[in-house]
């Protein structure tokens, strides 16, 4: 009997332990400001706002004063965490050790949950004030609206120009010899879109369209796209349209920070109160973002 209990565990347990598919690397951190931070709060930036030279207009005139408006923002840290148990009788079963496999998934959810933090700072209320007591909502002057380009449209090339427009008029972009990349996320469905567009994908009109080895839009004209599946983007809302929509985000690296106060990190132990004493692979992280400057996104509603 002992000695077929071996085969029995070759035939019910695969030697290979494969993650299913599914995003392993954070999207939108490299696309961002960072910083790292200690305590319950941190103010990333204390920002300066627009002063202007002053005409002089008499000789000898008593000197006046311009004051620069100031402003701050704050970011919070919020923790996540992700436990799991690997029993110990299943462990001996196993021909391989699942320890590093159900780390690399571990690992994978925490880069994703990196780009949940940014997603749902690009259009949410950010702290402001001396000590982030105020709030600053994302204005309507920064919305492409749903018609643009087409009557309740997806993303087409109307409403990615209108998005730079806007951040041209903002000066967001920079001067010319050190200018910010533009970045745009989207869902598999506004990329279909794009291949739609004939200004996008037809070299008739232009050489500048970058696709991947998967044949996936990577870069058009200025515009760098990062795809994503994830809740903050898939998820519609109510457009300038009164319909739903998704409001897909289109910012400069500047317009957005992500603040880290704990680094992915991972453990694997035996959990000795515990009866058969299993394996825990945790990981942790602690991180949030924020907007940074309202003028450096943009928002377009995509039906």
């Amino acid at each position: 009997m002992s000695l077929n209990i071996p085969s029995w565990y070759v035939q019910q347990y695969n030697q290979n332990i494969k993650l299913l598919a599914q995003q392993k690397m954070s999207r939108l951190r490299a696309a961002v400001s960072t910083g790292s931070h200690v305590g319950a709060s941190a103010s990333p930036v204390n920002q300066l706002g627009l002063v202007e030279m002053q005409d002089v207009v008499s000789r000898f005139a008593p000197m006046g004063r311009v004051d620069a408006p100031e402003s701050r923002r704050w970011v919070a840290p919020l923790d996540a965490d992700l436990p799991q148990l690997i029993d110990s009788f299943d462990k001996l079963k196993l021909l391989t050790d699942p320890a590093s496999q159900y780390v690399a998934g571990a690992v994978a959810a925490a880069n994703r949950k990196f780009d949940d933090r940014i997603g749902a700072a690009f259009f949410a209320s950010s702290q402001t004030g001396v000590t982030g007591s105020s709030s600053t909502a994302f204005p309507s002057s920064q919305v492409v609206g749903v018609s643009t380009g087409g009557t309740t449209s997806n993303l087409n090339v109307a409403k990615l120009e209108a998005g730079r427009a806007i951040l041209l008029a903002n000066e967001a972009l920079g001067d010319n010899d050190n200018g910010e990349q533009i970045y745009v996320a989207i869902t598999a469905t506004e990329h279909q879109s794009l291949l739609n567009e004939i200004q996008v994908i037809s070299t008739d009109y232009n050489r500048e369209v970058t696709f991947d080895e998967t044949g996936i839009i990577r870069k058009w004209r200025g515009f760098n796209f990062i795809r994503s599946q994830r809740s903050w983007l898939t998820t519609t809302a109510t457009d300038d349209a009164a319909g739903q929509s998704k409001a897909i985000p289109m910012w400069v690296p500047s317009g957005m920070y992500l603040g880290v106060w704990n680094e992915i990190e991972t453990a694997i132990d035996v959990r000795q109160d515990l009866q058969g004493r299993p394996w825990q692979a945790y990981t942790k992280m602690s991180a949030n973002a924020t907007r940074l400057e309202e003028t450096k996104v943009v928002k377009i509603w995509c039906r």
